[in-house]
């Protein structure tokens, strides 16, 4: 066994014939390599650099940067995914989206492998082997992977982001749309339970979404000015049902409804709505507001009797939005009405006048009942 002192820490020949290397750190404490060398040039090398993290002030003691590559080692991408979830304050309906991502689409592919030793090839074999059919999906998915990816770039768990796929985040809309006539309206309006059947005019005739539909409470309704107040939405997360604001300001509206619907509303509140201003006027039988599962088997015979089993309840959103711009409703004018913040093709958002969504109310009232317009 031999020890030989030099300018900066010390080396020892081990009986092993392997080197040691040691040296007394910034703190004051002496500080030995991890490992054993089994040249003497490589303990030379370590303590080299060992020297420069010092000199540039980047120095943390050996054991407690091996902690941590043991730790980075052990650190999975559906840890880092489960940790960035839970850390993030997202509202419900993201939360859910973000969930169903992880679980259904990162994960099984993705969250065994340590997120350290992710790498380029390691994303564009996931990404490879998505399901095509589901293009939308994966698209959003990579997008998620991408941004908890940058996450892990700015806290230092990772040098570089691994996804780097140039496309993969963008995707066109693959399933064409087609409205529903006002026949197939007026079927599946009666072919759904009573208390159902003002849902489907406020998902079509006002363009309102379904969590919107299901949050709307008697104070909502403003018969003076013939208005919807749309503030809430609800959304199910895990079981739960959540209420929360829209997720952008565009989505606090107030939607006009067609006059001839004033009636079918009052009558609707008398029939089936919860008592007191606050009361739902979809309540599920524990009263709360009415989950999509009960309400999509009553939704599913109604679409078949119209003869439209492509017809999905968000495509009733699309609908009222045709039918109000065949009415000669503007840009600005839909996208208030729908409580969108942008324009197709990046046209920038403009406010529209209340009074102008009254008259395409009555519009669209009178297209209804089939009357001129």
């Amino acid at each position: 066994m031999s020890t030989k002192r030099r300018s900066f820490g010390k080396l020892r020949q081990l009986p092993s014939r392997r080197w040691q290397a040691s040296y007394a750190g910034p703190d004051l404490q002496r500080h030995v390599a991890p490992v054993t060398f089994e040249g003497k040039g490589y303990a030379e090398k370590w303590l080299e650099n060992e020297r420069q993290l010092i000199e540039r002030e980047e120095w943390t003691p050996p054991a407690v940067r091996a902690a941590a590559k043991r730790r980075q080692d052990t650190l999975t991408i559906q840890t880092y995914a489960e940790q960035w979830l839970r850390t993030r304050k997202l509202r419900a309906s993201t939360l859910r989206d973000y969930r169903h991502l992880a679980d259904d689409v990162i994960v099984p592919g993705l969250g065994a492998k340590s997120l350290s030793k992710l790498t380029r090839a390691d994303v564009r074999q996931w990404w490879a082997e998505l399901d095509p059919s589901r293009p939308r999906t994966n698209a959003k998915a990579y997008s998620l992977l991408r941004t908890i990816l940058g996450t892990a770039v700015d806290e230092e768990e990772i040098a570089i982001n691994p996804a780097q796929i140039r496309g993969a985040g963008a995707t066109k809309r693959t399933r064409a749309i087609e409205p529903a006539t006002l026949e197939e309206l007026a079927t599946i309006v009666e072919a759904m339970p009573p208390r159902l059947r003002l849902a489907i005019l406020l998902g079509s005739w006002c363009a309102l979404r379904y969590g919107e539909i299901a949050e709307l409470r008697r104070s909502d309704i403003d018969f003076a000015a013939g208005v919807l107040k749309v503030r809430r939405g609800a959304v199910w997360l895990k079981g739960q049902t959540l209420s929360g604001p829209p997720k952008t300001a565009a989505g606090s509206r107030n939607v006009a409804y067609p006059p001839n619907m004033e009636q079918v509303i009052r009558d609707h509140i008398a029939e089936h709505g919860q008592w007191g201003k606050d009361g739902l006027l979809f309540p599920s039988s524990s009263g709360r507001p009415i989950q999509p599962s009960s309400f999509y088997k009553p939704w599913n015979k109604a679409r078949l009797a119209a003869g439209r089993p492509d017809l999905h309840f968000h495509d009733l959103r699309h609908t009222g939005a045709v039918m109000a711009a065949q009415e000669g409703a503007t840009i600005a004018e839909l996208q208030a009405r729908l409580g969108h913040t942008t324009a197709a093709a990046a046209m920038i958002y403009q406010h529209a006048a209340s009074g102008r969504d009254k008259l395409l109310a009555e519009r669209l009232g009178r297209r209804m009942t089939g009357g001129a317009s």
